[in-house]
């Protein structure tokens, strides 16, 4: 619309304009080189604008000829642009679906019209480690490092190609490499962390931690707790050679995580060694209370010296009345028990864990009970055989991997702080009937047949003195014939012995080294072994 007034406006002018010069006739005069030119007003301005129109089409004439070449190649490139982007989304459509012949086509597509696009390197990069070619993808890398821009998605990709090719050293100079370039890259601090602690360099692993928790990489509570289990390590590592060091890193990873059982262990053994007992016990209480665990009851039960074996029952007792739903108490109040002789206390712990299916210590215990008490070996054995079919006890567990003490690192995955105190999954598809059965009275033998009745044979009356029996002539005869016994069965064939049924017991994960085997003769070396194997 405002075009339109402007245009109408335009022709106006134009019209009023030409309605004046009409108006007002005059005469022009021209003189050049000799020639005198005399025209109206009207027409000589009417020449000027012909004049001014003709100059200024010239002009743009010129200047399309002198710019077109440029034009050209700025639309070829414009194009070639075009198709660069284009091979750029397919070329990445294609990496996503798996489809490495097209991702390596686009790819080269990308490189040729997109020399410089820092996506156009990462889809080489990715189409060379789809294809295979780990040379290509660490070329293709490298080439990033040149520029800012790509620096940190290089370092990444030659981290990541590290880690598959198992070069560790190469990978935590990458990571460091990183965490210096941009420390608030989450990848490079978190993998740094990880491959420090389980290179054992805690120092490095505490600094890098604190550089995660400035950045806002873990959260508080996280970074605080993984702070504890590095400095516990440290204290275990340092015990033997400066115990007063490690009662200190001890110490302060329990002011940060109260519930971290084996710094209050290493603390509460250093404490009792210096003669403070009841520093110790405090020490062990306070993590007793939030994690009890088989370590902190020994620790707690030895953590004053001299008490007889009647004295650490009564400690233990205490220490178990702290947490009265966990089994951690009861096993502990067995084991001190049975260290003392008191076997019926011992039996009243377990008696409320000996119904169904107990756990291996308890079915352990109990072995234990029976063989010292009464001597029974035949209970002992009993236990025994159930204790290698019990439901497996609690263990340190981080990402599959069973462990009989507890670690700071995961193995499986590197992580920090990645064991837990819990019970193993136990194995699956044998039923509790069948585990009973075979407990008692052994693996169940196949039913054999009954043996073959002989045929009854009804002996006649016997007649007394005074028996006046009328008896016919023929039963008689029957009865005078002597009887003919039936024809003996054959003598059963001899069965060969069959086999026991195996016990079923599933395959073990890749990272679950799982638990030794016991061997289950009865041989005195076996017995012993059965009966310590029990956790501490």
């Amino acid at each position: 619309m405002i075009r339109v007034l402007i245009f109408t406006l335009c022709v106006v002018a134009a019209a009023a304009g030409l309605a004046w010069l009409a108006d007002r006739p005059g005469t022009v005069t021209v003189q050049w080189l000799g020639y005198q030119i005399e025209t109206s007003a009207f027409v000589g301005a009417s020449a000027i604008g012909v004049v001014v129109v003709l100059l200024i089409l010239i002009w743009a004439l010129v200047r399309y000829l002198f710019t077109r070449p440029a034009a050209i190649a700025a639309h070829i490139q414009e194009r070639r642009r075009q198709q660069g982007y284009d091979a750029l989304s397919r070329g990445l459509l294609a990496i996503g679906v798996g489809d490495r012949t097209l991702a390596q086509r686009y790819a080269g597509i990308a490189g040729r019209n997109l020399p410089r696009e820092p996506l156009t390197a990462l889809l080489r990069a990715q189409a060379a480690q789809l294809k295979g070619d780990k040379a290509a993808a660490r070329r293709a890398f490298e080439t990033m490092l040149d520029r800012p821009e790509t620096e940190l998605l290089g370092l990444r990709g030659l981290f990541l190609e590290a880690r598959r090719s198992d070069d560790n050293e190469a990978a935590r100079a990458l990571a460091e490499q990183a965490v210096t370039r941009d420390p608030k890259l989450a990848w490079g601090v978190n993998a740094l962390l990880d491959m420090q602690a389980r290179a054992g360099d805690f120092d490095g692993a505490l600094n890098t931690l604190a550089i995660a928790r400035d950045n806002g990489h873990v959260e508080p509570g996280i970074a605080l707790r993984r702070r504890a289990v590095l400095l516990t390590t440290e204290a275990r590592e340092a015990e033997a050679s400066d115990p007063d060091k490690a009662l200190r890193l001890a110490s302060e990873a329990l002011r940060l995580a109260p519930s971290l059982v084996p710094a209050a262990e290493i603390a509460g053994r250093i404490l009792a060694s210096k003669g403070e007992s009841r520093q110790a016990s405090r020490t062990i209480v306070r993590t007793w209370k939030l994690s009890p665990h088989p370590d902190l009851a020994f620790v707690y039960a030895f953590a004053r010296a001299g008490d007889a074996p009647r004295e650490r029952v009564k400690r233990i007792k205490y220490l178990a009345s702290l947490t009265p739903g966990d089994i951690e108490g009861p096993i502990a109040i067995a084991n001190a028990a049975i260290e003392a002789h008191e076997w019926e206390e011992a039996r009243a712990a377990l008696a409320p864990y000996l119904d169904g299916r107990p756990p291996a210590r308890i079915c352990t215990l109990m072995a234990r009970i029976e063989a010292g008490e009464l001597g029974d070996k035949g209970r002992e054995r009993e236990w025994l055989a159930r204790a290698l079919r019990a439901p497996r006890d609690r263990a340190w567990i981080a990402d599959g991997y069973v462990s009989d003490r507890w670690l700071p690192v995961s193995p499986v995955t590197g992580a920090v702080d990645g064991f837990e105190w819990k019970a193993p999954v136990d194995a699956i598809g044998r039923g509790d009937d069948t585990l009973l059965i075979e407990e008692r009275s052994g693996p169940v033998a196949a039913e054999a047949p009954p043996p073959l009745a002989a045929p009854r044979v009804e002996s006649p009356p016997q007649r007394g003195v005074g028996d006046n029996v009328d008896v016919s002539p023929a039963q008689d005869q029957a009865a005078a014939a002597p009887v003919k016994a039936p024809p003996a069965p054959p003598p059963p064939a001899r069965s060969e012995p069959k086999p026991k049924p195996a016990i079923f017991v599933p395959e073990r994960p890749p990272d679950d080294p799982g638990v030794a085997q016991v061997e289950t003769d009865e041989s005195p070396n076996s017995l012993e072994r059965l009966r310590a194997a029990q956790f501490r």
